[in-house]
């Protein structure tokens, strides 16, 4: 695997990546852009599984016995893909509210 950090820090860009374009397809939703909400939950949708990918890679390494560092750094991405996740489901919920209430 890559060295560890640049991975680290991908699995942060693409989480970062997934939880934006979630609350833009929030905003466009708020604004009645149902069809632009749904592209920015597809975007948000595969942004964060190119994390959850890279996140599984990680594991699936540690299961064959390749002990991955446990920094703070890599702390913050966990955290980070996990919250990006969250806010993708409630976009998603959040979305449906807009669609009804118009």
């Amino acid at each position: 695997m890559e060295n560890l950090e640049t991975v680290i820090f991908q699995i942060i860009l693409h989480g970062g990546n997934g939880r934006s374009a979630a609350m833009e397809a929030i905003q466009a939703a708020r604004k009645g852009d149902f069809e632009g909400s749904k592209d920015k939950l597809k975007e948000s949708a595969d942004a964060l599984n190119e994390a959850h990918h890279i996140q599984t890679s990680l594991i699936q390494g540690e299961i064959r016995g390749e002990k991955t560092e446990i920094s703070l750094l890599m702390v913050h991405a966990q955290d980070h893909l996990m919250n990006a996740m969250m806010v993708r489901d409630l976009a998603v919920e959040m979305v449906e509210l807009y669609r009804r209430i118009q």
